[in-house]
This record gives C-alpha cells, structure tokens and sequence, in this order.
C-alpha cells in the first residue's frame, strides 16, 4: 500500500499542478476519517492522527489526548485530567499519544482520499483565478456569454476563466444571448470556497472610464484626465474631465468629430446619455458646469459642509437644474460631492429675511440690546453670539454711534452668554431641537426655555397645555396657544 500511495501523489501532482504536500495531508485526513469510522465508530470525538513517511509511503496511526485542568475535563475520549498524570512529566496543553494498528489504504480510503484531494484541487485552482485577476479588478473584461443562471449569466472570459455577471449588474431592460461578445468591469474576486469568484458590473462608474479611455486615446495617453464619475445605468451620466494640455479641450476631445466617439460609448451603454463636464479645482465653479445646461444666477457655498445653495433667476432655469426626475440636480450632487439645495432668487432673499429676523432677534434676546442695535448687528454681518465675543473692536465701528465703552459693554455680554451656553453643554442639558426653535411665532429665548422643561421637540410642545407654558417670562397665554395649535398641524396634515 505505500507504493500505491506515492503513486497517487506522484500522478496528481503531475496532472493538477498540486503541491505533493497537499496531497499527503488529503491522505492523512482521509485515513484519519476512515480509521475513525472503522475503529471508532462510537465515540466519533475520539482524537486520530495519521503520519505517513514522504519517502517510503509507509504510515503510522495515533490515538492521542489533550491534558486538561479538572475543570475543563468534559470529553474523556480525547482529553485527560492533569491530576489523573505525573504532574512533573506532563504539564496542561500537553499532547499524549499512543500508537494504534493502522488500517489498509482501501477503497474507502481511497475514496475519502480522492475527495479531499478534488476539493484541495477547488481550492488550488479557485486561489490561481484569484491571483491572476486581484490584480485587475477594475479593468474591462472582454468575453462571451456561455450560458444563463436563474440570477444572471457566466461569462467566458478564456484561459479557463470564468466571470460571472448578476442581472442588478446589467444595464435596464438589457438582454444577453449565448456566444454573444459582451465588456464588463472586474468589480470584485471572491476568494471564498463558495459562489461564483469573478464578478463582473455593467452598472459601475469604471466601466464609463474605461470605455471612454478605450474612445479617446487622449486619455489612455493621460494627456487627458478624468476625475470623476456618476451614473444612472442605462438612462444618464457625468463624467469630469481635466486636460492636462491647455492646448486641448478636454470636452471637445471626448466628444470627438460630429460626436463619434461619446455615441460609440453611448451604444455600448445602451443609449445612456453622457455629459462631458470640464473639472475645475473651484468647487463652485465645478458645481456650476455640473449642473449645464442650466444657468445658475449665483451660488453660495459652505466648504466645511459640503453644501451649496444654487440660485436661480427662473423657474425655466431651475426646472433644467432638476432635470427629469432629478437626474441632473442628483447626478451633479453626486460628481461634484456637494449637497446641492436648489432655489428661486425671491425664495433665497424670503429665506435671507427671515435668518435675518432670527438672527436679530436672537441678539435682542440673548444680549439684551434694542432692535436697532440688533439690526445694526446683523447688517455687519453678525451670525452668531461667538462672533459678537471675539471679533476685533475695530469691527463695531462701522454702527453708528456705538463708543468703545458701548462695544465693551456688548462683547463682555456676549461672552457671558457663550460661557453659559459651554456650562449647559457640559451639564449636559438638553437643547431644543432645530425644527422647535424654527416653529413659525417662537424665539430662541423661548425655545430654549422650554427645553429646560423637557419640551424639545414639536411633538413635545403639540401635547402641552396652556398652563403648562405659563411661567415661561415673555410668553403670555395667547401667544401660547397659538404656539402650541402651530405645533400641532402636523397631526391634522397625516
């Protein structure tokens, strides 16, 4: 029996490619399972191993146990109390073995051996696939459709390589036919035993790039670049674009003459529609090509957001920033990073008024200042109580007829109010929500005095009394109904 089992070793190493040593070891497991079977039929947690010599073929058998603290001794067939030995000769986590007879390397044997030997193959082979291919996830794969799956289609990729493509990886309404020739990104490699291992994507921003790298040799030749990528497969993408040659139009070259070569994308793509847009380092300036072809009348953006409000000077304008079903205004949302809030001008100047008003009079509340000066405050451009704290003196002179006693006066209240504010946050108390300090006819003052009575939502005021808002100062009772019947609109409007 040695002389067979070098000979099967010798025989699929040969044919599989397989290390020899991985086909010992599928022998080794396979005696193991078959010697249990046989000789251990009753008590399967019986520990067995099988050694077998690299060069005769000959092999040897044992039963061995695991030393175990008293506690832990629970499986007596394969472990053994350390007070049951010679606590100077074994210590816990010792192995104790011995010698059993051995079985014949049969057809059971054999046959266990050759399943673990096929699985071993899987898997020598699955990890081969996925060598070769990690490293070009992301590229476009060039094959033919071999057959259909409940779920998708397998794609011959040939040398012996397989990928498969999921239909939530198709282009909508796309229909594949057998030994049809069909390009797809490398998108993920599974390296687990089960599943199928290359997956492929129609759907993926990379695969717009790497059919407009294949379109436009500029880009393969990185005379131009693209920097970004955002898609609705099958029906709309964007696609920005940087030349690295000032000489060259980036868009113009993408498009190419008469548009041959953004049509050619475009049919492979199903007709998708693709703007060109011209990358720019200027966010709001990038935003603006984002959203052609409507025109934007001005913009206002918070970097440290990631939002731009984008005004716009008709409602024409502002229905082709949206486009149909909004896949212009999400498309450029998603290509340029910015969260893009979309206005009319009289909407953008109603909603400048009314922060003004919040503004003014959150300063004629928390500073205790008239409305004049809190008009004044606001004008300069004043958004916040910190502002009013620690701006320069010298930025007060522009109100009229405020001394520097009277800018003293106003910075040392303001710090006042910050440090009181810094005090509530570390108590940890609770503030009033965004939307009950916005609720139409509340102040700020208000707002944050009902939350020191747990009222911090609009839900929270909506079921409220009058009379439980009665000792709030300022707040009469009229004021207070009307507040609590605003709160509640809400329930009415379900």
């Amino acid at each position: 029996m040695s002389r067979e089992i070098l000979t099967v070793v010798e025989t699929v190493s040969n044919e599989k490619g397989l290390n020899p040593e991985d086909i010992f070891e599928a022998i080794e497991d396979a005696l193991v399972v078959s010697t249990k079977k046989k000789v251990y039929t009753e008590q399967p947690e019986v520990a067995v191993r099988v050694a077998i010599d690299r060069t005769t073929g000959d092999y040897d058998t044992y039963r061995y146990w695991t030393v175990v603290a008293d506690e832990d001794h629970e499986m007596p067939a394969c472990q053994l109390a350390i007070t049951d030995l010679d606590q100077e000769e074994w210590s816990i986590g010792d192995i104790k073995e011995e010698q059993i007879e051995s079985i014949e390397f049969g057809r059971i044997a054999a046959t266990q051996a050759k399943q673990v030997i096929i699985q071993k193959i899987r898997e020598a082979e699955r990890a081969l696939v996925a060598d070769a291919f990690e490293p070009r996830i992301g590229e476009m794969m060039y094959g033919e459709v071999k057959k259909q799956t409940r779920d998708g289609y397998i794609i011959d990729l040939g040398d012996n390589a397989e990928g498969y493509l999921s239909r939530d990886q198709m282009l909508p309404r796309e229909q594949l036919r057998a030994k049809s020739r069909i390009n797809a990104i490398l998108y993920h490699v599974n390296r687990e035993n089960r599943g199928a291992q290359l997956l492929l994507s129609r759907t993926h921003p990379e695969m717009l790039s790497a059919l407009m790298q294949k379109e436009v040799p500029e880009i393969a030749e990185q005379i131009i670049e693209i920097r970004n990528v955002a898609r609705l497969p099958g029906t709309r993408a964007k696609i920005a674009v940087k030349t690295n040659d000032h000489r060259i139009d980036p868009v113009g070259a993408c498009i190419g003459m008469r548009g041959t070569r953004i049509q050619a994308v475009q049919q492979e793509l199903d007709g998708e529609r693709i703007d060109v847009v011209v990358w720019s380092d200027d966010p709001a300036q990038f935003i603006i090509s984002a959203l052609e072809p409507a025109d934007v009348s001005s913009i206002i953006l918070d970097e440290d957001m990631q939002t731009a409000d984008i005004i716009f000077s008709t409602n024409d304008q502002l229905a082709r920033a949206i486009g149909s079903q909004g896949q212009n205004v999400r498309l450029a949302s998603e290509l340029t990073g910015y969260k893009l809030n979309m206005m009319l001008e009289e909407e953008y100047q109603q909603r400048q008024q009314n922060e003004s008003k919040a503004f003014i009079e959150l300063f004629y509340e928390r500073l205790e200042v008239d409305k004049d000066l809190a008009q004044a405050l606001v004008d300069i451009g004043f958004t916040s109580i910190e502002e009013v704290a620690y701006v320069p003196v010298e930025t007060f002179y522009d109100i009229e007829g405020l001394d520097d006693e009277a800018i003293e006066m106003i910075q040392e209240r303001a710090k006042e109010v910050v440090i009181a504010d810094e005090l509530v946050k570390q108590q940890n108390m609770k503030e009033p929500s965004q939307e009950l300090q916005e609720l139409e006819g509340m102040t700020v003052s208000w707002a944050y005095k009902m939350a020191q009575k747990d009222i911090i939502t609009v839900d929270d005021l909506a079921e409220q009394a009058v009379f439980d808002l009665e000792d709030i100062e300022g707040l009469d009772s009229e004021t207070a109904g009307k507040l609590i019947m605003k709160a509640r609109e809400s329930w009415f409007n379900e």
